[in-house]
């Protein structure tokens, strides 16, 4: 019963084959929302923590073709943005389709 429900709400955990990173902040509310969404789905992902750490920051923008906002996420090593674009493409319908690509 709780999978025909899990499904219905959007959360597929075992159709989730992609590699999740995210760069986050501890106390950032917009890091904790991401998270949110990415348990929700059942995601298990990489989290750098980069609270003072300026090296992993400057390593994070070069990844995330010079953006140093967090967080910055990455599905499958491709730069899918902040939180803002994270649900956005969940709002879109494409988050799960990315979700459920293993890595090359």
């Amino acid at each position: 019963m709780l999978d025909k429900l899990y499904r219905l709400l959007g959360r597929n955990p075992e159709k989730v084959k992609a590699n999740v990173e995210i760069y986050t902040w501890q106390t950032c509310p917009y890091c904790i929302r991401a998270k949110m969404l990415l348990k929700w789905k059942g995601v298990q992902f990489t989290e750098y923590k980069i609270d003072g750490d300026g090296a992993a920051r400057v390593k994070m923008a070069e990844r995330a073709n010079g953006r140093r906002s967090m967080p910055q996420i990455f599905i499958n090593e491709q730069h899918i943005g902040g939180c803002d674009d994270l649900y956005q493409l969940d709002g879109q319908g494409k988050l799960d389709s990315l979700l459920a690509a293993a890595p090359a």
